[in-house]
């Protein structure tokens, strides 16, 4: 696994052939956010852009996969601008390059797990939380195993594709070997992460 803008420079040559996917942290905006949040939020998807822009000049990204999309086309597009308008207007970026939007949730899956979280935030009681927090971990798991089998059957050899994903929720995806995984995670994520933590 490789991570931008921590390590040197990988060698084009050993990763031509492989499948390749680059790994954007899905910064979801909150809409009381003060103006430093706002700087930070902007500044992190401008250099997200920048290092994406680097490596499409070397392996063009073919497919974009988002969490929380299952439909495909114009409406996919229309969940994104509504959720995520930074994120909305890189994927938009990419189609008008060529890239085609492959819906990677399924909706059921999606939206016991939303259910199910929601419900962990509101339980009171020890005995209750267990349980809830059972039903919630299987759920994910369904979902995270779901998403890995569409990212594998939809991204061949010598393709390159993007994933917008929490970077949480993507850590806890076992891809397959022959997938070269490349995390765009610019210094400016850390800073927004420090600012959240300290401010919510």
């Amino acid at each position: 696994m490789s991570e931008l803008g921590r390590i040197e420079k990988p060698a084009i040559n050993n990763y031509t052939f492989k499948r390749k996917l680059y790994c954007v942290p899905n910064v979801i905006p909150f809409t009381d956010g003060s103006d430093e949040y706002t700087k930070l939020l902007d500044k992190y998807w401008e250099d997200v852009l920048v290092q994406l822009e680097k490596l499409n000049i070397v392996w063009k990204i073919k497919k974009v996969f988002c969490e929380n999309i299952y439909v495909e086309g114009q409406d996919a597009l229309n969940v994104l601008e509504n959720t995520n308008k930074k994120a909305f207007e890189i994927v938009q970026a990419k189609i008008k390059e060529g890239a085609l939007v492959v819906p990677i949730e399924n909706k059921e899956l999606l939206g016991l797990f939303i259910d199910w979280r929601n419900c962990l935030s509101v339980v009171r009681t020890v005995d209750v939380f267990r349980q809830v927090y059972n039903f919630y971990m299987e759920v994910l798991n369904n979902r995270l195993q779901h998403i890995q089998d569409v990212i594998d059957k939809n991204l061949p050899a010598g393709e390159a594709s993007l994933l917008l994903m929490e970077d949480e929720m993507r850590s806890k995806i076992q891809f397959s070997s022959d997938i070269e995984v490349f995390l765009v995670r610019p210094p400016s994520y850390d800073d927004l992460i420090k600012w959240l933590r300290n401010n919510l």
